[in-house]
């Protein structure tokens, strides 16, 4: 019945301030816009695919979401960083152990970064891995060259 996810709105604080972001930072397609409203629609990827809603509301209104854009997980590896580092975005995973490049959850798997939009909502680029889920593994998350150690076992 369910085939997928297709729109999801967040409220922001500044409307014209989140299209530069979502328009220009992360290169979605808009595709209506509403200023009595105050709110905009982005595509995301293909046109019709699936979207997502601003609306602009005061600050006290907004509480902050994550979602995630989903990528080839080759660039999720070897270009997010750089692009991030390239927008001034601060960007982290959840390894704690000091790095700051993707990181894998074993248990999809998955290779991902996570960052904040203006309005602090916590978004996350996310690729898909080939490979077997591993559930049981003890770590939740690992480098991706930990990942494939675990992958070879």
């Amino acid at each position: 019945m369910i085939k997928g996810l297709f729109e999801t709105h967040l409220f922001v604080e500044n409307l014209e301030r989140s299209i530069d972001f979502y328009s220009n930072t992360m290169k979605l397609e808009q595709c209506r816009f509403d200023n009595e409203r105050r709110i905009a629609f982005f595509w995301i990827g293909e046109a019709k695919q699936s979207m997502l809603g601003l609306w602009e509301k005061p600050k006290e209104q907004i509480d902050i979401r994550h979602y995630a854009f989903e990528c080839e997980p080759d660039w999720v590896l070897n270009d997010s960083v750089n692009y991030l580092k390239s927008k001034n975005i601060n960007y982290w995973n959840f390894l704690n152990d000091g790095s700051k490049g993707p990181m894998v959850f074993v248990w999809m798997p998955a290779i991902s970064i996570y960052f904040n939009d203006p309005d602090g909502h916590e978004l996350e680029f996310i690729g898909i891995l080939n490979g077997e889920p591993k559930p049981n593994t003890e770590k939740r998350v690992v480098t991706y060259q930990e990942w494939l150690e675990i992958e070879h076992k």
